[in-house]
């Protein structure tokens, strides 16, 4: 399992290109080997190239009782 980390925020702000990262799911990803995408804002051509998508909302967040971020968890 590979797993990239709020990849969707770098295809947001255009660090990498969407085509080339829809290429190498579909065409160069070794065959059993899982990819989890994360972030929010998925593009289009991400989810349709997708097998499973999920989206999440924010029920409770420790943040908006006063904890801040923590090393190792949120950075």
């Amino acid at each position: 399992m590979v797993v990239l980390d709020e990849i969707n925020i770098a295809l947001r702000y255009d660090y990498l290109e969407i085509g080339a990262v829809v290429e190498f799911l579909n065409n160069s990803k070794p065959p059993m080997t899982h990819v989890v995408l994360t972030g929010r804002n998925a593009k289009q051509e991400l989810i349709d190239a997708a097998d499973l998508v999920t989206e999440m909302t924010l029920v409770k967040h420790p943040f908006r009782s006063g904890i801040k971020a923590q090393p190792g968890v949120e950075f």
